[in-house]
């Protein structure tokens, strides 16, 4: 690597509005966060899926085409 063209890194301090909180390293010494593998739904196991066949026929219904 070529000396001087690279940002210095240091530990950065990343909280959650959740209130979770955990170190990387970052250019930044401290992040802040709205979401985290620790409240999304995705990981928590909260997910709903979707209904998409519903919302077509919803929409279809709605302007009348078949």
């Amino acid at each position: 690597m070529k000396k001087d063209i690279h940002p210095n890194t240091v530990e950065c301090q990343v909280s959650c509005a959740c209130g979770s909180s955990f170190a990387v390293l970052s250019n930044k010494p401290e992040l802040r966060i709205d979401i985290c593998s620790e409240c999304h739904p995705f990981f928590t196991g909260s997910e709903k899926i979707v209904d998409a066949a519903g919302r077509i026929e919803k929409f279809k219904k709605k302007y009348s085409i078949k």
